[in-house]
């Protein structure tokens, strides 16, 4: 991978008090990423209302979703060979300028674009985050660590949809991304003063062979199976296939672009790891399972349920009830004990109940019955997110925890954007095909219901006669409920192979140390201690540097031998 030179500067000393400071930019950037994966749910409606997207309005999540998927593995290993400090600062750079761009779009494909860019930059401040958090926490003590920012997660979950709401109820649905501006402005402000990590040169060219084609793989991946749920071309359609083919053709271009580079995006050894493999694919199925599921319910929940788009958000405070409780309790209990297998098993289970229980979700369902499927749906996720994360970082050597992390992640998304795209399809199309019913039952002609339909809002909905009203309301749940029965086997698969994930000892050493980049623990404190003091700085340094490197070797092969198990 990338040597450290010799001559290069002291190590950093990996001290608590810099551990948190640090930590506390990490928070920062994952809170605007995950605040904007949520806070257009519930302002999705009246956003496609606005711009005339109705037909189109799973691009607005997909676009999103395809752009931080195609970019998590290049920030990944682009983290690992130049150091990960300037790539988070850019990546909160590019997401706030690009909700600058949405806030003012004039129309809805414009929009799309700049949500692709927002996750362009979003994608590198999540993987960065969570690589960053293995550089500088060792695996024993990391779940204490992965569960906030997995809490993070459950907090925009509910506080996103609660500003979408607040602000298309009394202000504009730009606000939606007003409010990234100064978000952004001050994350960046604390990664550049709170963010010190060291900074190293590529020994290596950059694999943009591989690049190209893994973008290239998974757009087609997206358009394929959008084409193939869409209406208009379907499973039969040349289009499709076309797409199809092309995906096909990238990835086995991508496989021998990657046997072939010195330095490949993602290392093709890591797939002959049984414990990554099986992390990874649990992370794929519940992708497909949990972003599709939490992309659509606040949209339920104002248009079927009949409530405004803030009582929407409040009713996503369940779920990060549940989500932020079971990450941080899980984070303790794998600090405590060192075990982690029991906990991706009981969050299957649980995810698993509150999806058989969403099935039977209809306009008629009471609120507080929603909440509390919502809120076992919470429970059983943060039992997974960040237990699958700290499981494919302690199986691989420290040189490659970014990759490692960023390609786990990158299937993860992989999933994600097949669930949203094929099941965000499944229930546009028959929304669509619902509501078109419904207007041409009132006495509109076939061009007044598809411009009716376009249109539709929560506030237009509230202007409707009674008879259509109750239409419109019935055309949502009677699109949206089916769509979760196709979601259960994926989550049966997620607890299927959490029964096969091996259970091995946690790494005691942070990336950073195994790598020779910085000293930790009782030694950084007394070293820290003596610079404080002024006392002993230039006799320290040798013996720093010494006992940086001495165990960096070890712990490569360490995981090597775990990785082999």
């Amino acid at each position: 991978m990338t040597a450290i030179s010799p001559a290069g500067p002291a190590p950093l000393l990996l001290t608590k008090r810099r551990i948190w400071i640090i930590f506390s930019a990490l928070i920062a950037g994952m809170l605007l990423s995950s605040l904007d994966q949520t806070i257009v749910s519930t302002a999705m409606p009246t956003i496609v209302g606005d711009l005339g997207g109705v037909e189109h309005q799973v691009w607005i999540t997909t676009a999103y979703i395809l752009a931080t998927t195609i970019v998590m593995p290049v920030y990944g290993k682009l983290g690992d060979v130049l150091g990960r400090r300037w790539l988070f600062i850019i990546a909160i750079a590019v997401f706030t300028a690009a909700s600058v761009g949405c806030a003012f779009a004039g129309d809805f494909w414009s929009f799309v674009v700049f949500r692709a860019m927002q996750g362009l930059g979003g994608g590198g401040l999540m993987i960065l985050s969570q690589a960053i958090i293995a550089d500088i926490v060792p695996a024993n003590e990391r779940g204490k660590y992965l569960g906030p920012l997995g809490a993070i997660f459950g907090l925009s979950a509910v506080a996103g949809p609660l500003l979408g709401g607040f602000f298309v109820d009394h202000l504009t649905w730009q606000w939606a991304f007003y409010i990234n501006i100064p978000v952004g402005i001050a994350a960046l402000v604390i990664a550049l003063f709170a963010l010190t990590l060291p900074s190293k040169k590529a020994t290596q060219r950059i694999d943009i062979l591989g690049i190209l084609f893994l973008s290239v793989a998974t757009t087609c991946l997206i358009f394929f199976t959008d084409f193939g749920g869409d209406k208009d071309h379907g499973w039969s359609s040349m289009a499709t296939w076309m797409w199809g083919a092309g995906m096909l053709v990238a990835a086995v271009a991508f496989v021998i672009a990657e046997a072939k580079a010195k330095d490949p995006i993602i290392p093709l050894s890591l797939f002959r790891n049984p414990i990554f493999i099986n992390a990874t694919a649990i992370g794929l199925a519940l992708g497909i399972g949990m972003f599709a599921a939490i992309g659509f319910v606040p949209t339920f929940l104002q248009m079927s349920s009949g409530t405004s788009a803030a009582a929407s958000g409040l009713l996503m405070i369940p779920m990060m009830v549940g989500l932020i409780g079971t990450s941080i309790l899980s984070g303790a209990a794998i600090t405590k004990t060192g075990k982690y297998k029991l906990f991706p098993i009981l969050g299957t289970i649980i995810t698993g109940i509150a999806m058989v229980c969403m099935t039977t979700l209809a306009a008629s369902t009471p609120i507080w019955l929603i909440c509390v499927y919502l809120f076992v749906f919470g429970a059983g996720l943060g039992l997974i997110m960040q237990v699958v994360v700290l499981v494919v970082q302690n199986a691989v050597p420290a040189a490659q925890i970014g990759t490692a992390t960023s390609t786990n992640n990158y299937f993860r998304e992989v999933g994600a954007a097949l669930g949203t795209a094929v099941f965000g399809t499944l229930f546009t199309t028959r929304l669509s095909e619902n509501l078109r019913d419904v207007f041409t039952q009132a006495g509109a002609s076939p061009a007044d219901a598809q411009g009716a339909t376009a249109t539709l809002s929560p506030e237009v909905l509230n202007t409707l006669p009674d008879a259509i009203h109750t239409g419109v309301v019935d055309a949502y749940a009677n699109a949206l409920a089916p769509v979760f029965w196709y979601l259960l086997p994926f989550i049966a698969a997620a607890f299927l192979l959490s029964l096969f994930l091996k259970q091995i000892p946690l790494s005691d050493q942070a990336g950073l140390v195994a790598r020779g980049e910085a000293i930790g623990g009782e030694e950084a404190e007394r070293l820290e201690a003596q610079r404080r003091a002024g006392a002993g700085a230039p006799e320290a340094q040798p013996t720093a540097q010494e006992a940086a490197q001495e165990p960096a070797e070890p712990e490569a092969t360490t995981g090597s031998v775990r990785a082999s198990r």
